[in-house]
């Protein structure tokens, strides 16, 4: 398969901090490599600096995402499947932008559903989610190339379990769909039977149990372990269209054993294998 690699290595609009640094460690980790030896055809594109140079976190969260949708769509029309390598989970708005989705599978520990009206910390990625259901932010959104909000009820939340209370009670009014790994099935059906007929695959890797890998300062218990979580998302992909993948939210320096970057590689292999035969 012809695919494209695509870094957005920001972390609450600061270039290479933080989860920043999870794109550049994926590569140094041997990721390319891994794809290559597996017989795919890989481009690298790097969308650098973006943004006003004071770096601040929503102006440039969302340039982000507009400079990912125009990757995502080149990578698109040259025939390339594009997997987004990304600090920040906000950022999977500018693929889903790109990559033209109508679907959504989002594999978090948190659910990413505040709004400003109520976060509790004001973090901009913790209405990552909501932002791409269209919940908030939408002047900005909307200003994202060929961004259209996706309806909740074509989205599947995997295995989100640090939610806030605010969180609990939106997901108690909207139609997005709930589920763990392993156990997918049912929301897959349930996601086809909405309609969805491209889906973007946003992969959190602190959606894994933490006592099986450790991506990045979040901690939650429970989540899947890494066997676990490539066989749920094969199971999706093999069920439903995806027509990209967002990796989002490593930061290497709370993996000293350098545990991710070949989990990724075998991971991200898997899936491809699965969308390419399927």
């Amino acid at each position: 398969m012809k695919v494209s690699l695509i870094l957005a290595s920001y972390d609450s609009g600061h270039y290479h901090g933080g989860m920043g640094q999870g794109p550049d460690a994926l590569m140094s980790g041997g990721l390319v490599d891994a794809l290559t030896f597996a017989g795919h055809d890989v481009t690298v594109e790097d969308i650098g600096r973006v943004g006003a140079d004071q770096e601040r976190e929503i102006a440039t969260g969302f340039a982000v995402c507009n400079a990912v949708s125009g990757e995502v769509r080149i990578a698109r029309d040259r025939g390339r499947f594009p997997i987004v390598l990304a600090g920040n989970c906000l950022t999977s708005a500018g693929a889903v932008a790109g990559d033209g989705a109508d679907a959504i599978i989002w594999a978090d520990q948190h659910g990413d559903l505040n709004t400003p009206e109520t976060s509790v910390y004001g973090f901009l990625d913790g209405m990552a989610l909501a932002t791409v259901l269209g919940l908030c932010w939408r002047p900005m959104a909307t200003a994202i190339p060929g961004f259209r909000p996706i309806d909740p009820a074509r989205c599947v939340l995997v295995n989100a379990r640090d939610l806030d209370p605010a969180e609990e009670k939106l997901l108690e009014t909207l139609p997005v769909i709930r589920t763990e790994c392993p156990g997918v099935a049912q929301a897959t059906e349930r996601l086809k039977a909405a309609g969805a007929n491209s889906v973007h695959m946003h992969l959190d890797l602190d959606v894994h149990d933490p006592k099986a890998l450790q991506a990045n300062r979040y901690v939650t218990s429970g989540g899947p372990n890494p066997e676990q979580l490539r066989d749920a998302a094969c199971a999706m992909a093999l069920a439903v269209p995806v027509v990209g993948i967002t990796v989002s939210a490593y930061d290497p320096a709370f993996d000293a054993q350098a545990d991710v970057p070949p989990l990724v590689g075998q991971l991200l292999n898997d899936l491809l294998a699965t969308i390419e035969g399927r």
